[in-house]
């Protein structure tokens, strides 16, 4: 609820600052005084279209803070946790006019848009009155003030989630046939490439292997020669290195009985030759089993040039081929299997569809039984507040199945007819503000207890009306204090009277300048303000006697 509004250099409002409580209060005042000052700002919090000729002459800004409790709010506390703007159960947001400059919005200290501060706005207040937003006029807020009057939010959310599933499995199920005929073409190709890269059979490791025999045999003749040179000097040629490196080692064998310091270098030069004929013979073997098939190069060639072909045409590198292969073959396995998911997830889509519409016709069923309660219940209470002859309706009109949607079949329309004779219109097209506040207070004591939105202002909700039926007023308003915070601009002593608490607005002239201050009342201070509003600017002892017996009354009538 709210709890505080402070108010700075705000169209005739110096400064100004209250705080509130729960139940019913009553704003009061002379005619001009500008009891709807304190309105016109807490729209400005609320998100309202903020203008720069608002800001109080002589100003260059004006600002308004609004502080509220969430604690009987979760929808609200809930929201400012999904935008990261939650502090706990309390909120503050500020609203700044500059002159020249735009407005600047802010929740718990963070700058929000104007959007932001509307959407929070929905949750924690709801004006009613000729020129402020009304939620009741919204489809989608009469749709579920009848769900809540007849007790079947749960079928409604039941409904809500089925037709989720049943959009999400309908939107899956539509992609896969309107892409069945690509799909077709798309078999047709991979199962093609998947062929014609399998036959390929490229082994792991192969194409490394092709390119070195490849190389090999492109110059055997090259190999051949220079392995069979080497030979020659090695071991077969006459001085060859072999001979050389004997003869070597017996000359120092000759020295050793001179000098023993030669055994290393002998020792060193028959490893040599141990060495040279070991690599001579291996030399032999290579000659020997050299292969001097010219056909075999022609089929390395060949292959290596099929690998390349392949891997040209597929736009790859022939190293990546047999990843391509697996690539192909596992779409291609999916989308084999498409035609039978396809299948299972269309059951599954008419299974969801039959459940959705199921729990759609029972939710209407029970919606027309409590829109016709609903629209008893606020025609009564019509008659009550001066609309003799006044209707109240709740069309439920239900669509067939292929308009479906999260509310399921119906379009829910709150209509009236405020006098004898009329039709029944919707209740946004009620010409007159004053029957527009007295339906939608009749509306909200028959729904008080399902309300979700804990504070609910009333601007002139009395106007046309007097007597009797302004006392019924002011008991119905009481008695919607008690569930919710009301706020109710009022002339009407007989309203007043009935409020728990009462503030009083003045508008006074101090040095050519005008300004407005709002005081909450005393006992004795409420008495004598009751008194004007019965008789005028001459307050007798008369009019206060009967100010102070209405407000005992009130508190009677309230026990």
């Amino acid at each position: 609820m709210l709890t505080h509004i402070v108010i700075h250099d705000l169209v005739i409002v110096s400064r100004l600052e209250l705080d509130f409580g729960s139940g019913m209060t009553a704003l009061t005042g002379e005619t001009g005084a500008g009891k709807s000052i304190l309105i016109d700002a807490l729209g400005l919090t609320l998100g309202d279209k903020a203008d720069a000729g608002m800001i109080r002459n002589g100003s260059d800004r004006a600002e308004v803070s609004a502080g509220f409790d969430l604690g009987g709010c979760p929808e609200a506390r809930a929201w400012l946790a999904k935008q990261a703007l939650d502090d706990g159960d309390e909120c503050l947001i500020r609203r700044v006019l500059v002159r020249g400059g735009r407005a600047r919005g802010f929740i718990n200290g963070q700058a929000a848009s104007g959007a932001q501060l509307r959407e929070l706005g929905d949750l924690l207040v709801d004006i009613h009155g000729q020129h402020a937003h009304q939620s009741l006029l919204r489809p989608a807020a009469q749709r579920a003030l009848l769900d809540g009057y007849g007790g079947h939010q749960a079928t409604a959310a039941e409904v809500a989630e089925l037709y989720q599933r049943f959009r999400d499995l309908d939107s899956r199920w539509q992609r896969l046939t309107a892409a069945r005929d690509e799909r077709a073409a798309r078999l047709e190709l991979l199962r093609f490439q998947v062929e014609e890269l399998d036959g390929l059979a490229l082994a792991d490791g192969e194409l490394e292997q092709l390119d070195a025999e490849q190389r090999r045999l492109a110059n055997l003749g090259r190999l051949q020669e220079t392995v069979g040179a080497l030979v020659e000097q090695l071991y077969a040629s006459d001085g060859a290195v072999r001979d050389q490196l004997g003869h070597a080692g017996g000359e120092l064998e000759a020295l050793l009985d001179i000098e023993p310091r030669l055994g290393d270098s002998r020792d060193l030069l028959d490893g040599a030759l141990v060495q040279v004929e070991e690599a001579a013979a291996n030399l032999r073997q290579y000659l020997d089993d050299l292969d001097m098939d010219p056909a075999r190069l022609a089929e390395v060639e060949s292959r290596l040039s099929r690998i390349h072909e392949l891997a040209r045409k597929y736009r790859i590198t022939p190293q990546t081929l047999g990843e391509a292969l697996d690539t192909r073959r596992t779409e291609l396995d999916q989308l084999e299997q498409a035609d039978q998911s396809l299948g299972d997830l269309q059951q599954q889509r008419d299974a969801a569809r039959t459940a959705l519409l199921d729990r759609a016709k029972a939710l209407s069923v029970a919606r027309r039984g409590a829109a016709e309660r609903l629209g008893a219940t606020v025609t009564a209470a019509m008659q009550a507040l001066g609309m003799v002859g006044g209707r109240f309706a709740v069309e439920v009109a239900s669509g067939d199945a292929e308009h479906i949607g999260a509310g399921g079949l119906d379009s829910i329309a709150f209509q009236v007819s405020a006098n004898p004779g009329q039709p029944l219109q919707p209740l946004a097209k009620v010409a007159s503000g004053g029957e527009l506040s007295r339906i939608s207070l009749a509306i909200q004591v028959a729904t008080a207890e399902i309300g979700r939105i804990p504070t609910l202002v009333f601007d002139e909700v009395d106007v046309g009306i007097g007597g009797g039926v302004a006392e019924i007023v002011g008991r119905l308003l009481r008695r919607l204090g008690d569930a919710r915070q009301v706020l109710c601009v009022t002339h009407l002593p007989q309203v007043a009277a009935q409020a728990h608490r009462q503030m009083k607005v003045r508008k006074q002239a101090v040095d050519g300048q005008t300004f407005t201050d709002i005081d909450a009342l005393a006992a004795d201070a409420r008495i004598d303000e009751i008194a004007r509003m019965l008789g005028g600017t001459e307050i007798t002892a008369t009019t206060r006697a009967h100010a102070a017996e209405m407000l005992g009354a009130a508190e009677q009538n309230a026990d």
